[in-house]
């Protein structure tokens, strides 16, 4: 049924109402209705295209549109529709096809709608454009413009439609075709025919923009230039046509007349531009002035750096100024610009460079040039080329290759000038200066006009031999023809000026060829420097440093060295030496290694007072130059004045070594001379006077040299006056004959310090006579005078008195003031001798001449003050005094004079004044006087515990500062008793003995010269004192006995010597004689005592303790009587005696808390309170904590007494260590030992172990003996602990070693501690020995034992270890075999032989236990057992108990029959337990329970107890033992969990060898 058009006129409405509504998809279905009725429907077709097209259908809408074009290709709907969909796509294919769309739209619009046709026009040619099809867009544009103009368009519409193709097409013009390129300049011409107002902006802009685009078109030059032109009549200040114009002639490389006339209005409209600098460059070029050439292309460049042109022609105008350096520059800039330089002007500048590689005369330069000919085309053939790679060879040095390459180049071509050129230069290196000559003339025949030809002619005749040097006219005429052709060639000019100078002697003509080489050439230094040289000789001082100036401004750093050394040279002639510096400084950057310029730098630095500075710069020249005396010399110099005069004298001894230099001689002197007074000045005269010696030597050599300076005769008049300050003794110089007057002259003399003196007065003799009115020689002679003056008579001479030395010294100080009153220190020193000669006013009016002529004078005012306090005026010394003290606190004679006020005044503050003095400087007065008052401070007991005597003494460290000083004073005053005296005592105090018997025999030997008896006595006792305290008993009896024996300490000390050496009647009678003399009953108690103890050491004990108990009862009883009663006690056993000696002691509390602490331990010792001993000890460390002899007392007693406590008693040494090196030394073995005692060993702690601790207790103490034995016992200890975790010891074979160190360090024991040294030496042998026999070493074990009991047969413990030793070997050897009954009877007998020794009966017991002998073994145990009762030895009850019990365990476990054996385990057990805590007893009991009922649950519970205990608790070998029975016990009852619980416990305590055990049983 068909449907009516009106239905198909209702449904296309109805899809384009869908449509509006944008229901797109009723809209299909409304057109598929029509096209079901009316296929070929146009709209129906369009609408589903627009449908499609916005559900994103693009090809169903693309087929819609298509079929819709082709029912109606003329109507629009499906073209616009159409031209939509590909506008909104972006498939490649829909883009392609829209320029096809648009162009039928135009077709469709042209006619119907203008307005549409001009946007699709528009959107057409942005399409062509984006392509880049400029051809396309020019013909849319020429149609939409045809429209416009058949439309009617006026004519500013048509304007701006021209200038929108220009600036479309314009960009890019050269890369179009020629019909595009047409179209672009036919807009420009329409627009500028329809542009109005001209001339006008709106017309310059379009015109500058037509100018542009022909000058990218090189085929539109004549209308480019016409373009220019017309634009220049219209605008003739415009400057963009004139620079196209330039820009195309450069180009072109034509530089016409109409060139130049375009260059040179660029330049007055721009003078900055750089295409017109380029232009006129490159035409000044061409006229040959190269000056003018280089500058304006220089200029150029810099604005348009990228014109290849202009470098190239600035590299060729450098070349032709022989500019060589630079033109490399320029053409390596343009090498750049032109990329692979194939191009014409890229050849251009290759040649260039090579050129100016070659010419450059560098070997460097020659290798690159050599590989810029390989690169360059054709380079073989150019006749030119080769002439430069011959003498390219010829700069490395190559001559044969040179000469083969100018072989060949005249080979191939007879007469080049290159080639002859060359062939001469090969010539010359060759040395054959005749065959040159003629190559060059040849040369210089072929190219007349070529300067450089005639250069080297006339370089060659100026170097030529004897008749050519003597006329030099052949070189002056060629080197005339060579400027003239060259006037660039700058060498060409030097050589005129070396010919002006050296033949013609014309100054100023060398000058002016000097200074115009240079000119050209920049870097010809020889030049340059001549110039210089020869402004600088005719006084043009302005123009040579106007030169230097020029020079240095461009140099650059590293250049210029001569430059830099000349200005730097000017300046420092004119004093700027600042300026001197920095010149010489870039000198040295130029050149490093120039030693001048490294002396004359030292010049600078030394003149401006730089003197580190000066003495580097002089250091480094002489590394430069070894050979230079004058810098070394310097550097000497720059030391001495420094004060480093040491370094200084060695180095002026270089000097000296190598010539006799008298500067370097005086130097030396002086040097020497320093140092001597600044040893004098620290005491040490023996090596000042051997620098005394070796001055007058070197400078008596230096008189030799130079007899008419007086300076050196002052100087030996100085080092003879010098010796004035030692000591007599001291002053003996070797001087030469001559210097000294005696005979013979030839010969050198030992003078002492007169006759020293008197040659210092004929030396400032010498100088007067040289210089008679110098004031300064007449007061140096003066003080010589004056010092004579001051010697004692046995060294003045008979034929001398001191009278006539002062008068003398006074007439020749007054001379020096007649010739010079302004010098302060002639008057001071005009005063001092006044002084001396007791002519007070004289020495007052002098002083305070002094002080007038100089107020700031401090000796003076000293002086003033000691003239004051001599004639006893108190107060005008002290403000005399004070003066000088605001003057210079640190003059150290005022404050003595202050010192000597306050000794005389009586203040306390003396001590501190004299104190303040020795530490200012070591001065003799101040130095006796504070030695004094420190040993009168000592001598005071009463004021031990004042402040002041803490502060004075202890805290001001007096005594040591005093003994120093003192030592001092006698080095320098050796005649003074008293000072030795008192050195004495000061070493007394410091313990320094033998140095005290030294002073004390040196101030009886002068008292004895001097007859001072009581002083004498004095000085002998104590001498006798000293002597004592050194061991020197027999002498010190002597020097008792020389005594009149009235003293008390004389007598006791008398005793003590007699006593000491070993004349105990003696000493018993002189103890007697001194109780006679006893002034008091505290000092009678002290005879006592000593009596007391020489009755005791006699083995009278009742008439020592009679003696002691009578000291007791008198009125002033002495603590050390009650100590000796205490000890008595303590050493007889008595311990009620000891405790009421101790109990008195302890009321009258003259007792230390150390002896108070030691004493009560004892007594506890010897009761048998071995708990009460550690409490003690422990009681008193927290009563004095801060004692470190406490610390050390009580980790001494722990081990012996509290072994289980030996981790508390490491710690307390370690305490006491830390608290005082003193007591620390000592305590590091006390906790060495303690450490040993609780077994700390490296297993168990490889930082803090016995062995580290005792090594370093050996370092600390290595002299002592019971160190080294400890450090045998911690190796003993090691060695026993990897036997038993299973490792190799690794500390075997020290024994003997130890054991001999141990023996030597006894020897060195004292007397009273033989018993001690004797013990220790034999516990040192047994723990050899048991080392030796541990290590399975038993011959060696034996051998000692036979080797020491061989020096000692009767020592039974001996012959006990020797058969405990061959027992041990006799077991071994019988392997099982019981050993015969006389053998154990011999055992038996050596250990009856030493009944004391528990260690013996635990031996004997262990040998009858391997014998089966149980029951002997039980006796011999129990035998121990009531040994260690009865000696109260805890620790041997413990052990003997122990052993007995695991004897009594063996045999449960190994099934005797009989309950004896567990109740014997039961009982020793019990028995240890209540001796306190043992964790080996509860290990043994729960042995036992596991060997009698094993799987009782008391066994578990036994064993757990010490299993699971904590770490600290028990040790883990007990818990490890445990451990294993228990393991045993819960496998038994097959226990699953607890033994994984055990076998934890076991890892955690890395218990190896139970795991092993336990897998063992799984594994089974």
């Amino acid at each position: 049924m068909k449907m009516s058009s009106k239905e198909v006129k209702l449904a296309l409405k109805n899809a384009r109402d869908a449509i509006k509504n944008k229901e797109f998809k009723e809209a299909l279905k409304h057109c598929k209705a029509v096209l079901k009725l009316e296929k070929n429907n146009y709209n129906a077709w369009v609408f589903i295209g627009v449908a499609a097209s916005e559900l994103d259908q693009p090809e169903q809408a693309q087929t819609a549109y298509r079929k819709a074009l082709e029912l109606e290709p003329e109507q629009l709907l499906a073209w616009q529709g159409l031209a939509n969909l590909y506008e909104k796509s972006d498939l490649t294919d829909y883009k392609a096809e829209l320029p096809n769309v648009y162009q039928k739209l135009i077709e469709l619009y042209e006619s119907s709608d203008k307005t549409k046709c001009y946007e699709v026009i528009r959107k057409l040619s942005d399409i062509y454009h984006t392509k880049k099809d400029y051809l396309q867009v020019a013909r849319v544009w020429r149609r939409l413009i045809q429209l416009k103009e058949g439309a009617g368009a006026d004519k500013a519409e048509l304007l701006q439609i021209w200038q929108q193709m220009t600036s479309l097409l314009s960009a890019s013009v050269e890369e179009q075709d020629n019909e595009t390129q047409q179209h672009v300049i036919l807009a420009f011409e329409k627009a500028m025919v329809l542009t109005d107002n001209v001339p006008g902006e709106d017309h310059r802009k379009l015109s500058a923009d037509y100018v542009k685009c022909l000058s990218k078109l090189p085929h539109e030059e004549g209308k480019m230039k016409e373009a220019c032109e017309s634009m220049l009549a219209l605008y003739p200040s415009e400057t963009y046509p004139l620079e196209v114009l330039c820009a195309q002639h450069l180009k072109s490389g034509v530089c016409s007349m109409y060139a130049g006339h375009c260059f040179s209005r660029l330049m007055e409209l721009d003078p900055d531009s750089g295409l017109c600098q380029l232009g006129l460059g490159i035409r000044a070029l061409e006229e040959g002035k190269c000056e003018d050439a280089v500058k304006h292309l220089a200029r150029g460049l810099k604005q348009m750096r990228s014109s290849l042109v202009g470098w190239c022609s600035l590299a060729q105008a450098q070349l032709k100024m022989h500019r060589y350096s630079d033109c490399v520059t320029s053409c390596s800039q343009g090498l750049k610009l032109s990329g692979s330089g194939d191009d014409e002007l890229g050849v251009r500048l290759q040649r260039l460079r090579l050129e100016a590689l070659v010419r450059t005369g560098d070997e460097n330069t020659a290798d690159t040039a050599l590989e810029t000919l390989d690169q360059l085309p054709d380079a073989k053939n150019d006749p030119f080329m080769l002439s430069l790679k011959g003498r390219a060879y010829l700069q490395k040095g190559q001559v044969d290759l040179a000469f083969q390459v100018s072989t060949e180049l005249l080979a191939s071509r007879p007469d080049p000038a290159e080639g002859l050129a060359l062939k001469g230069l090969v010539q010359i290196a060759q040395g054959q200066p005749q065959l040159a000559e003629q190559s060059l003339l040849q040369a210089a025949a072929q190219s007349p006009a070529c300067g450089e030809y005639h250069f080297l002619l006339g370089r060659l005749y100026w170097g030529l031999g004897e008749e050519c040097r003597r006329d030099r006219s052949k070189a002056h005429n060629h080197l005339l023809k060579a400027a003239k052709l060259d006037p660039y060639l700058g060498a060409v000019f030097r050589y005129l000026g070396h010919y002006y100078r050296e033949v013609a002697r014309d100054r100023g003509r060398a000058r002016g060829c000097y200074r115009r080489a240079f000119e050209l050439d920049g870097s010809d230094a020889e030049s340059g420097s001549a110039s210089v040289d020869l402004s600088m000789e005719q006084g043009d001082m302005d123009t040579a440093l106007a030169v230097l100036q020029s020079v240095v401004e461009r140099a650059t750093p590293g250049s210029a060295k001569w430059a830099w050394m000349r200005r730097g040279l000017y300046h420092l002639k004119v004093g700027q030496n600042p300026q001197a510096c920095a010149d010489l400084q870039a000198a040295l950057r130029a050149d490093p290694q120039d030693w001048v310029c490294w002396e004359c730098l030292g010049e600078a630095y030394l003149n401006r007072r730089s003197f580190t500075a000066a003495l580097k710069a002089f250091a480094k020249a002489q590394l430069l130059n070894p050979s230079s005396i004058y810098s070394l010399y310097q550097m000497a110099a720059i030391k001495q004045t420094l004060g480093k005069f040491k370094e200084a004298a060695a180095e002026y001894l270089q000097v000296t070594a190598r010539e006799d230099y008298v500067p370097a001689l005086k130097g030396l002197g002086e040097c020497l001379l320093s140092l001597a007074k600044g040893l004098m000045e620290d005491c040490r005269d023996g090596g000042a006077i051997d620098l005394i010696q070796r001055a007058i030597n070197h400078l008596f050599r230096a008189v030799e040299l130079r007899p008419d300076l007086s300076c050196l005769w002052k100087l030996l008049g100085d080092a003879c006056t010098t010796v004035s300050t030692v000591a007599p003794s001291r002053a003996r110089v070797v001087v030469p004959g001559p210097l000294t007057g005696l005979e013979p002259p030839d010969q050198e003399h030992l003078l002492n310090q007169g006759q020293v003196l008197r040659v210092g007065e004929r030396c400032y003799g010498r100088a007067i006579k040289l210089m008679p009115q110098s004031s300064n020689l007449w007061y140096d002679l003066g003080l010589n005078f004056y010092h004579q003056a001051r010697l004692a008579p046995c060294v003045q001479g008979e034929e001398h008195s001191s009278p006539l030395f002062l008068e003398k010294a006074l007439q020749c100080v007054k001379k020096a003031i007649m010739l010079n009153s302004s010098n302060h220190s002639y008057w001071n020193t005009l005063g001092v001798v006044a002084m001396s000669r007791e002519n007070y006013a004289l020495a007052q009016h002098s002083f305070i001449k002094s002080v007038q002529v100089e107020p700031n004078n401090v000796v003076a005012w000293t002086n003033l003050g000691a003239l004051y306090l001599k004639k006893e005026n108190v107060e005008l010394s002290h403000e005399a005094f004070k003066i000088a003290q605001s003057l210079e606190p640190l003059y150290v004679n005022c404050w003595i004079g202050q010192a000597l006020i306050a000794e005389t005044v009586g203040s306390y503050d003396t001590m501190d004044l004299f104190r303040h003095t020795t530490e200012l400087s070591t001065h003799m007065e101040g130095v006796k006087g504070y030695a004094h008052w420190v040993c009168a401070t000592l001598l005071d007991k009463s004021n031990r515990d004042s402040e002041l005597y803490r502060y004075n003494i202890v805290q001001m460290n007096a005594v040591s500062a005093a003994q120093v000083s003192l030592s001092k004073y006698t080095e320098r005053i050796q005649t003074d008793p008293v000072a030795f005296i008192m050195l004495g005592f000061l070493n007394e105090h410091l313990q320094l003995k033998k140095q005290a018997v030294l002073a004390y025999q040196r101030a009886v030997e002068l008292l004895r010269v001097l007859s001072s008896v009581d002083l004498l006595a004095f000085s002998l006792g104590c001498y006798g004192r000293a002597l004592c305290n050194t061991g020197q008993w027999e002498e010190a009896v002597r020097v008792y006995s020389s005594t009149p024996l009235e003293e008390l300490h004389d007598l006791v000390g008398l005793a003590l010597a007699y006593y000491r050496a070993g004349g105990i009647a003696e000493s018993i009678s002189a103890y007697e004689k001194a109780l006679t003399v006893a002034p008091s009953e505290k000092e009678k108690a002290y005879v006592l005592t000593g009596l007391a103890l020489l009755q005791h050491r006699l083995g009278n004990m009742d008439p020592a303790k009679t003696l002691l108990f009578k000291c007791s009862m008198l009125k002033e009883p002495v603590a050390e009587s009650l100590l000796c009663l205490c000890a008595l006690g303590l050493v007889r056993g008595d311990s009620t005696l000891a405790s009421a000696a101790l109990s008195e002691l302890l009321k009258q509390g003259g007792a230390t808390a150390e002896q108070r602490c030691l004493l009560t331990c004892a007594l506890l010792a010897v009761q048998g309170n071995y708990s009460g001993v550690q409490r003690e000890a422990s009681r008193a460390v927290h009563s004095n904590p801060g004692n470190p002899s406490m610390w050390a007392l009580l980790s001494r007693l722990v081990p012996q007494y509290s072994p289980r406590k030996a981790n508390g008693g490491a710690v307390a040494g370690h305490v006491a260590c830390l608290s005082s090196m003193t007591q620390g030394k000592r305590a590091v073995l006390y906790s060495g030992v303690n450490q040993l005692a609780c077994g700390r060993h490296s297993g168990d702690d490889r930082s803090q172990n016995a062995l580290k601790t005792i090594q370093r207790a050996v370092l600390l103490c290595p002299d002592d003996a019971a160190a080294w034995a400890g450090l045998m016992a911690a190796c003993h200890t090691e060695n026993t602990a990897c036997s038993l975790s299973g490792s190799t010891p690794s500390r075997r074979g020290l024994e003997q070693g130890l054991m001999a160190v141990v023996s030597e360090k006894v020897r060195c024991m004292e007397v009273v501690e033989r018993l001690l040294a004797q013990a220790l030496e034999g516990w040192v042998l047994q723990q050899a020995v048991t080392g030796l026999t541990k290590a399975g070493q038993l011959q060696e074990a034996e051998a000692l034992c036979s080797q020491v009991l061989s020096l000692s047969p009767e020592h039974p413990a001996l012959l006990l270890l020797l058969r405990q030793v061959q027992c041990e070997r006799l077991l071994l050897s019988s392997a099982g075999t019981a050993l015969p009954a006389s053998v154990l009877e011999q055992l038996s007998s050596a250990v009856l032989a030493n009944h004391t020794s528990l260690a013996a009966w635990h031996w004997l017991a262990e040998v009858y236990r391997t014998q089966g002998l149980l029951v002997q073994a039980v006796m011999a145990y129990r035998q121990s057992l009531q040994l260690a009762s009865q000696l109260g030895l805890h620790g041997g009850q413990m052990a003997s108990l122990l052993r007995l019990a695991l004897l009594a365990l063996s045999a449960c476990m190994a099934k005797i029959p009989g309950d004896e054996w567990k109740e014997l385990v039961l009982e020793a057990t019990t028995e240890a337990l209540k001796l306190g805590p043992s964790p080996v007893a509860l290990l043994i009991q729960a042995l036992l329970h596991f060997s009698t009922k094993m799987a009782a649950r008391e066994t578990r519970r036994l064993l757990e107890r010490l299993v699971y205990a904590p770490s600290q608790a028990y040790p883990e070998t007990v818990a490890c033992v445990a451990r294993w029975y228990l393991l045993r016990h819960l496998h038994a009852k097959d226990d699953l969990e607890l033994m994984d619980t055990l076998v934890d416990q076991a890892k955690a305590s890395a218990d190896g060898r139970l795991l092993e055990f336990h897998a063992l049983l799984t594994s089974g």
